[in-house]
């Protein structure tokens, strides 16, 4: 079956600028024959994203991406065909829900110490379909007037280093991936190149994650190069790893992507899509 996909895009639900509805519509609009909503550590959208997909015909994949704990720094795993409703993938998002709650409580009591007015009772109720984060935080620095976006206010005060960053704990690795087991989901390697590994180093890294569960890798993605993808195919080769990729849409956080082209020229044939089912 010929056609295009995109099995990366995020919502509202955690850190998009389009609902679930709207990010389905707009992958119509583009073509796309099938897509994932894939929100960081939550599948909140994933209901509405399923009503939108019957409405606009489009296949919609429910999938999220999961921050997971290596040697003390995060890496992201895609998970496609995840159970929403699975006891076991919902103590672990519980679980999320429960670090994010303690390090945005930090975060709010830093700010607050600085005299700038703002609360999770206040930040919930602003954004009630929205996991919150440091965007909202940053978009809080914006309201005080102490930055002019918030890109600024990632960069100046809630990035490591900055005046109100509070490090996280990332889903311990077993986990992660005895939930993403249990829900019968397919595990992926997102986005290899972004965590700037040396060769030897993404070799163990993979081989690591190959280990615990991992059936596919993201080769495809908005900001690589040709030759950057053609590297990471022979990696999935080599570790008999299916080949998947996506956009990484986030809407207004990242404008210069859009969904199922990426920065311009990014296309993902359906049949990675088949090839992934079939594993």
């Amino acid at each position: 079956m010929s056609g295009f996909i995109d099995l990366h895009i995020h919502t509202t639900a955690s850190d998009g600028s389009l609902s679930p509805s709207e990010a389905v519509a707009l992958a119509a609009k583009a073509g796309m024959k099938a897509i994932a909503i894939t929100d960081h550590d939550t599948a909140e959208g994933i209901g509405e994203a399923a009503g939108a997909a019957v409405k606009f015909g489009i296949e919609l994949v429910p999938g999220i991406e999961l921050s997971v704990d290596y040697k003390g720094r995060g890496i992201h795993i895609l998970a496609y065909f995840i159970d929403t409703e699975n006891e076991h993938l919902r103590r672990l998002l519980d679980w999320v829900i429960s670090e994010r709650e303690r390090r945005n409580k930090l975060i709010a009591r830093a700010m607050r110490e600085d005299g700038i007015d703002v609360s999770l009772d206040a930040l919930h109720k602003k954004n009630p379909d929205s996991v919150i984060g440091r965007p909202h935080f940053a978009a809080e620095l914006v309201n005080a007037g102490l930055v002019k976006s918030v890109k600024e206010g990632f960069d100046k005060y809630l990035s490591p280093g900055g005046r109100y960053y509070r490090k996280r704990e990332y889903i311990p690795m077993d986990m992660a991936f005895d939930a993403l087991s249990k829900c019968g989901a397919k595990a992926v390697f997102a986005h290899p190149l972004q965590y700037r590994f040396s060769h030897t180093e993404l070799l163990e890294l993979t081989a690591l994650l190959k280990e615990k569960g991992i059936v596919g890798m993201e080769c495809i993605y908005s900001v690589y190069s040709p030759e950057e993808s053609a590297y990471l195919k022979s990696l999935a080769a080599d570790f008999e790893l299916c080949v998947t990729g996506g956009s990484d849409f986030h809407g207004a956080g990242k404008p210069h992507i859009s969904i199922g082209s990426g920065c311009g020229d990014m296309k993902v044939d359906y049949e990675l899509l088949e090839m992934l089912k079939e594993i």
